[in-house]
């Protein structure tokens, strides 16, 4: 619905059910870098990086595409626009799993998490890139995150639960 409320999205048929807080929308976005922003669509959220995020061709901006199947299949649709989007309809949190830092244990795309939450005023959960306890206090710190997601490192018995 583009983010209208029409009354019968699935985000506006759940929240109005159940509460926002019963409605966690999971967004998993991958980079698009770009040279400049200038020349990109308008619809789409260009942010800087800092030099070490850099993409592979020395880019300095990048938008944040929208996948599905796991990554596997880009939309040419925004992150950012998404998130704005599913708060309209009723969502109560947003899930962020940046592909590009999922499973590399490098921290969290602190660029991707600072555009969504300074975009929404409802909760955003931090995930993909853990790899170790700092990354969390790291994360906190940089962006208005209000939660982060650990699994893998857990899995891996990188750091122990008990």
């Amino acid at each position: 619905s583009g983010g209208k409320k029409t009354g019968e999205t699935s985000l506006e048929t759940i929240s109005h059910r159940y509460g926002v807080q019963a409605v966690v929308v999971s967004i998993d976005p991958k980079r698009v870098y770009v040279a400049s922003p200038e020349g990109v669509d308008k619809k789409h959220t260009v942010v800087s990086l800092d030099e070490s995020q850099a993409g592979p061709n020395g880019e300095r901006y990048c938008w944040y595409q929208c996948t599905v199947k796991g990554g596997r299949e880009a939309k040419d649709i925004c992150a950012v626009s998404v998130a704005k989007a599913s708060e309209a309809l009723g969502a109560g949190e947003i899930m962020l799993n940046c592909i590009d830092m999922d499973g590399q244990c490098n921290g969290f795309d602190h660029a991707l998490m600072t555009a969504v939450s300074n975009a929404v005023t409802i909760p955003v959960i931090a995930s993909s890139g853990a790899g170790k306890e700092s990354h969390f206090s790291d994360v906190f710190k940089a962006t208005k995150v209000q939660a982060a997601l650990a699994a893998g490192m857990f899995h891996r018995k990188e750091v122990e639960i008990c």
